[in-house]
């Protein structure tokens, strides 16, 4: 990206260190930075990664501090503490250029005209002293001595004061503040802790900002949330309150990567006091937080091997092997255009399934992308090649059934895979008396009564249509609303389900295991729950 942005013309970008931390403490100090549309228009982009464990922080009383405190450290130790400590004193929130200009930096004539008026009463402070200390006749004029020392040292106090800010910035880092406001003995009483916090990260998005236009490029800051299924409930409701903190600000430049068990993330919200107008339903809360779902379906073989490869390579000296590898992208981008045609053109039946959600909506558009990409990364290593791929139309349908239908969509899948499980014990049985018939009887008569049993059971199975099973096992799911009554009101218009499946999207049994291996935005826990009622009310 950063080749191409050179190829149109774009300045090289630059990152504040050797020659270029000079650069940016002068630009830091005299100048004041400008978004312009060009800005906007770069399409060159750092992340900066950082790694955030819950369960290092466990021990610790206020969790949700210790993501802030990891956040500010690693902030101040990408791009230097210098920086960070002269902008806490002299930056200024970058502004939005008026028009079309495409100058990124304006001089600050505010503190020049200070900065020099402040030097100039300096110089002219220290000439009277030195006048009246070293003149004859002169310097035995004790008032001009006084005159000369108040001058000099007024003006030379507030440049001292200046750098006393800066040193102390610079030796008290934006971790080691909030630590002392979270041991505080007053910690509890203190009403303006909260604004002091938020204070912190504001100052940290404006360096963001500022870097932006420093560095020539954009700069997001993705934190990777690991662990936190380990804590403690009230503990889990406080990491989320600190990332609603942390993206208060619609220009924040943060992306969370939240890793965790649903499962055992949604107890742990409902047992706190954040579940208040949301039906104590942490699912409901769940999908509000989240942008961006992505459940990863069960590992493949090929992915168990390549699991244990990554852990036999973390004992060795490999961990820091870097796999790169370039794919042709046309397919995917023509896959991804039309998919979003189907779903804008009001044509098309598919768009009256959409949410009125704009966050589900925003989680659809999100999905749509990745499930392509994995439908055709399988397609090309042979995983579809015995069946026709899915149209990109019907991945999208798939996409949009998933997010309406959580709930109808995984029980029907359940009882797909346990109608598979029952074809094969049957099938084995059935292989079983065909052997032992086959002592009596011709060879060619065993292989047709074979092929026939075959052709009842897969009959059975792979060409039935979705809409079927779940009509077959509605009532089995009835009798389960209790245990599933929170999962079962993620679902939508069940009316609209009937007439999605039934009618206009008739999903059949083949489609629903190709499909399914790429779904990203269901929750396999719903479909794993469902299987054990299911298992538990056959004993």
């Amino acid at each position: 990206r950063e080749a191409a942005e050179l190829r149109r013309g774009q300045r090289k970008p630059r990152s504040p260190h050797g020659w270029g931390l000079l650069v940016a403490l002068w630009l830091l100090a005299f100048y004041e930075p400008v978004v312009t549309e060009g800005h906007l228009r770069r399409k060159n982009l750092e992340f900066i990664f950082i790694r955030f464990s819950a369960w290092e922080f466990a021990g610790c009383d206020k969790l949700w501090a210790g993501l802030v405190t990891t956040l500010c450290h690693h902030i101040r130790q990408h791009f230097g503490a210098l920086p960070l400590s002269v902008f806490h004193v002299l930056g200024s929130r970058p502004r939005f250029a008026s028009g079309f200009s495409q100058r990124e930096w304006i001089l600050k004539k505010g503190t020049c005209l200070r900065l020099w008026g402040l030097l100039l009463v300096l110089a002219v402070g220290i000439a009277i002293l030195l006048v009246a200390l070293l003149v004859p006749g002169i310097k035995d004029h004790h008032a001009l001595k006084v005159v000369g020392s108040a001058v000099a040292s007024l003006s030379g106090s507030s440049l001292v004061l200046g750098a006393l800010s800066i040193l102390k910035n610079f030796l008290i880092s934006e971790k080691k503040k909030i630590e002392r406001l979270t041991n505080s003995d007053r910690f509890a009483g203190q009403l303006g802790f909260m604004s002091k916090i938020r204070d912190e990260v504001e100052v940290l998005v404006d360096f963001l900002a500022f870097m932006e236009v420093f560095e020539r490029r954009r700069l997001r800051v993705v934190l990777e949330i690991t662990s936190l299924d380990l804590c403690y409930p009230e503990k889990v409701a406080g990491v989320f309150n600190a990332m609603a903190t942390l993206l208060s600000d619609a220009n924040a430049p943060f992306i969370f990567v939240l890793a965790v068990d649903p499962s055992v993330i949604v107890p742990c919200l409902e047992q706190t006091g954040c579940m208040k107008g949301l039906a104590d339903n942490g699912y409901l809360y769940l999908n509000r937080a989240v942008t961006l779902p992505f459940s990863i379906p069960e590992m493949g073989a090929r992915s168990r091997l390549r699991s244990v490869e990554a852990a036999i390579q973390t004992r060795e000296d490999l961990l820091y092997r870097i796999i790169a590898g370039n794919e042709a992208d046309s397919a995917a981008v023509a896959w991804i255009h039309e998919a979003f045609r189907c779903l804008h053109d009001g044509a098309d039946v598919l768009s009256r399934y959409l949410p009125e959600n704009g966050a589900n909506v925003r989680r659809i558009v999100n999905t749509i992308p990745i499930t392509l990409r994995l439908l055709l990364h399988r397609c090309c290593a042979g995983a579809a090649a015995s069946a026709a791929v899915p149209s990109p139309r019907a991945a999208a349908a798939w996409v949009v059934l998933a997010d309406r239908w959580p709930c109808r969509l995984s029980w029907t899948l359940q009882c797909l895979e346990d109608s598979g499980q029952n074809y094969s014990q049957e099938s084995s049985s059935q292989n079983s008396y065909c052997q032992d018939y086959c002592q009596d009887y011709s060879q060619d008569y065993c292989q047709d009564y074979s092929r026939s049993s075959r052709r009842d059971f897969g009959q059975n199975s792979s060409s039935r249509s979705l809409w079927s099973i779940f009509q077959e096992h509605a009532g089995e799911l009835s009798a389960l609303r209790q245990p599933l009554g929170k999962v079962l009101s993620l679902d939508g218009d069940p009316q609209l389900f009937q007439e999605f499946l039934a009618r206009d999207f008739p999903f059949g049994a083949v489609q629903a295991r190709q499909l399914l291996g790429v779904t990203v935005n269901l929750d396999h826990s719903i479909r794993h729950q469902m299987g054990l009622l299911r298992a538990l009310g056959r004993l």
